[in-house]
């Protein structure tokens, strides 16, 4: 049985993974109606969102710095949140994904974005940008990459920021594709700031 100090913990752990789950599946609801809302109402909604999602990273630190036992989900979920408000991951089902550490769902989501390419229900720039995205998450997991993975990941690097793979060595990343590059605009402020370590 449980002691009751462990009985809250887990409870806290649940609210703040309920929270992170609502503010993911906000970002997510905003891009999916973004045809819906005209650009003012979406760019609103959307800086709410994130202000939010700060707020959030804020009290967790706050919780951090007084729960020793909370700090490993702690800081998952506030890696999360930064790449969320960083927009380093542009899908919300990706930053779910990472903040919940699953990546066998990541390797799903993968393979079915490999079969909807061959299939023709997702262009080549669409597929590479969300295979990286993917690719990054895995590898922020440390989940082993395959060395086509790797090389990706290492081809994504021509120059300005700096990814730092799990192997220990650095790579430069600049936009290898163009709908990429909406990933690194979002996150170079962070990283310029130290606030984002990829």
């Amino acid at each position: 049985m449980a002691s009751r100090g462990e009985a809250e913990t887990q409870a806290l752990r649940q609210r703040v993974e309920e929270q992170l789950s609502r503010l993911i599946t906000q970002l997510r609801d905003l891009e999916e109606n973004k045809e819906l809302m005209d650009d003012s109402e979406y760019s609103s909604m959307k800086e709410d969102t994130l202000q939010q999602l700060r707020e959030f990273e804020a009290q967790l630190e706050r919780w951090k710095s007084g729960n020793i036992t909370l700090i490993d989900d702690f800081n998952r979920i506030q890696i999360a949140i930064q790449q969320a408000v960083s927009q380093a991951f542009k899908t919300p089902e990706v930053i779910q994904m990472f903040a919940a550490r699953q990546p066998q769902q990541l390797r799903s989501r993968l393979e079915e974005m490999e079969r909807d390419r061959h299939l023709g229900k997702i262009q080549e720039q669409d597929y590479q940008a969300k295979r990286l995205e993917i690719l990054m998450a895995l590898d922020k997991l440390g989940e082993t990459l395959s060395p086509e993975e790797r090389e990706l990941l290492v081809s994504f690097s021509s120059a300005g920021n700096r990814v730092e793979a799990n192997q220990d060595r650095e790579v430069d990343a600049k936009g290898l594709f163009p709908a990429a590059k909406g990933l690194l605009s979002h996150a170079k402020h962070l990283i310029k700031d130290d606030k984002l370590q990829l």
